[in-house]
């Protein structure tokens, strides 16, 4: 690792080699060369040929790692990258996510600008759709597909951006010290498998903040994140809105705001109530997708609310071998 080096590109990934050598080609042109930074690709936990394809991939580019971890879990795959890197800070992409040229440039460009560098420091996600948004999607709903537009800088929550905004990992760098001391993304939640349970990023995030430390937005830093096709459709966003109901249960719990979950019981209960009947369309349907994604939400809320463990069910959904690590080069 060249002397200096401030920054580490983590790219955790399961089962998705081709989206991964999108990512590695966009880090192969990256403007500032191979020498301004390292890439840390961990394989959570694939399968059948991934591995091997995998490590032809990183084989290719010099200044690539790989670490395989046997269990499953996007949190835990995260954190034994985090431990892993040698840098002062980690730069978090997702597999389906492809930076810009100037991505790392913009990132070490925004790290020096500062007189109190960030914990936390957050970029867009513009998309590549793989098809069409189709015409009946939500427009209030593009969010859930890791898609953040806003332009502008500053901490999260100034008045110039807004209010709903939160950093995502597909394009989110970190202080690695910040991030271990906090004791890194929550492993008891987060993606497993299939499963859509969310916010591990917001919530490292916000834990961050609440402890005092910056927590920054900067749309100079681009990635381009690949929308796949099969997402575009009613089922897949009735789950993905069911899974983040429960998400911002979890959420508020790990930050310590229980209460604001009771307050806002009572209006999920009646969301669901007055929409209960849309449940019975088809899944494959799009009518009534406003009333029914609200629906969605509102029930893996109240499930949540009332005791249910969404990331238990997300672990045992994607059980695996045993936890281990092994690294090579």
């Amino acid at each position: 690792m060249p002397r200096g080096m401030e920054l580490t590109v983590c790219i955790c990934t399961h089962n998705r080699p081709r989206y991964l050598r999108d990512c590695l080609d966009g880090l192969a042109r990256q403007t500032g060369g191979p020498d301004a930074f390292a890439v840390l690709v961990v394989d959570s936990a694939s399968t059948g040929d991934t591995p091997a394809a995998l490590a032809r991939l990183v084989a290719a580019m010099p200044n690539v790692s790989l670490i395989r971890v046997n269990q499953p879990g996007e949190s835990l795959a995260r954190n034994v990258g985090a431990r892993a890197c040698h840098t002062r800070y980690i730069a978090y992409i997702d597999d389906d996510a492809i930076p810009a040229p100037d991505w790392v440039a913009r990132i070490l460009a925004a790290l020096s600008e500062t007189t109190s560098p960030p914990a936390v420091l957050g970029g867009r996600a513009l998309p590549l759709w793989e098809a069409p948004l189709p015409a009946w999607w939500p427009s209030r709903l593009r969010g859930v597909l890791s898609i953040i537009e806003a332009e502008g800088q500053g901490e999260y929550g100034d008045p110039g951006l807004p209010r709903d905004l939160a950093p995502y990992a597909v394009n989110m760098v970190v202080s690695v010290r910040s991030l271990l001391a906090a004791g890194g993304f929550a492993e008891t939640a987060g993606r497993y498998g299939t499963t859509l349970l969310s916010d591990v990023d917001v919530q490292l995030a916000w834990r961050l903040r609440q402890a005092g430390q910056s927590v920054r937005y900067d749309s100079r830093i681009v990635v381009h994140h690949q929308i796949q096709a099969a997402r575009l459709t009613p089922a897949w966003l009735l789950s993905r809105q069911y899974w983040q109901g429960a998400s911002t249960v979890l959420t508020r719990r790990l930050l310590q705001h229980k209460a604001d979950v009771w307050r806002e019981l009572p209006r999920r209960v009646a969301v669901a109530l007055l929409y209960a009947p849309t449940g019975l369309l088809s899944r494959r349907s799009t009518r009534l997708i406003g009333a029914r994604w609200r629906l969605a939400y509102a029930l893996g809320f109240i499930r949540a609310a009332f005791g249910w463990r969404p990331d238990a069910t997300a672990r045992r959904a994607a059980a695996g071998p045993p936890t281990g690590a092994t690294a090579s080069v």
